[in-house]
This record gives C-alpha cells, structure tokens and sequence, in this order.
C-alpha cells in the first residue's frame, strides 16, 4: 500500500531540539572548508548545500560560534532557526508532503525551510516562532486524524 499524505502527518513525531541553528553562506569555492567544519562537528543536525553560486551550511549556533574563524569569506545570517524534525519513515514517492506543511506554516505567517534526509524531512522555522509552528502542526495532525478523506482540502 503506498503512503498517503493523512498517514504520513498523523503518524509523525514532531522532534524540535532545544539548540538554534545559523544559516551560513561561502563563496562556491569554500566547499572543502565547509565540509572539513561540517566532518569535524559530527553532531545532528546540520547540513551542506553546494550548488553553482555558493556553499550553504546549516550549523547549530553554538557550533558556529566555535568555527566560525574558518570559514573564511562568510556571511551568517542574524536570525536564529529552530529544527523540528517530523519524525516518520516517508515513501520516496510521497507526492505534496512538504505542499501540505508549506501551506500551514503559510496561513499561519510562519517562514519555512524545508529539508529533505533520505526517508524523513526536516524544518527550520524562526526561533521565536517554535511553539507557533508546533502548534499549527499538532492542529493540521487533528485536521488529518478527525477527517474521514484525507484530502488536502
């Protein structure tokens, strides 16, 4: 039986640790050093973007603080995220998961980044929003879990 969107939010685990995480941006050519930074800390969450224009870290703060002189040719962001992790195994083709969230953090005037790990998906919401976005997820897992369909609607 495929997964369905209504199983996947009424049967996740809303994991959000107490740690704050900066967003960090290298030039494209800083990708050794990140990845040095990034193998050194060795502690969840974080993560390494690379795409053709820059080198994205996603580090917890404290982390950042403690390397932040080796990563030269930076710029941090000034706001601090919060890590919710939606703890539960989703299909690798799962269609409109993260649409569904999106949309709920939209109505709700919370900013959202998405990230993606093999099987379960992962959240940066503003710090200061955490308990906002908990809450708008618990009450879209009521939605789910109250509704007889299912449907996005």
């Amino acid at each position: 039986m495929t997964q369905t969107i209504a199983q996947a939010i009424t049967q996740a685990r809303f994991y959000a640790p107490e740690e704050t995480y900066r967003l960090i941006q290298l030039p494209a050519r800083a990708i050794t050093a990140a990845a040095a930074v990034l193998a050194e800390i060795g502690e969840p969450f974080s993560a390494l973007i690379v795409d053709k224009d820059e080198v994205t870290l996603v580090l917890e703060n404290e982390a950042y603080e403690e390397y932040s002189h080796r990563l030269h040719g930076h710029e941090a962001q000034r706001q601090r995220w919060a890590l919710i992790t939606m703890d539960v195994v989703l299909d690798a083709d799962l269609v409109g998961f993260i649409a569904v969230i999106s949309r709920e953090m939209a109505n709700a005037g919370i900013t959202l980044m998405p990230y993606a790990a093999f099987s379960r998906d992962h959240l940066l919401v503003p710090a200061d929003r955490l308990q906002d976005a908990l809450s708008t997820l618990a009450e879209l897992q009521t939605t789910y879990a109250n509704s007889n369909t299912g449907s996005l609607t």
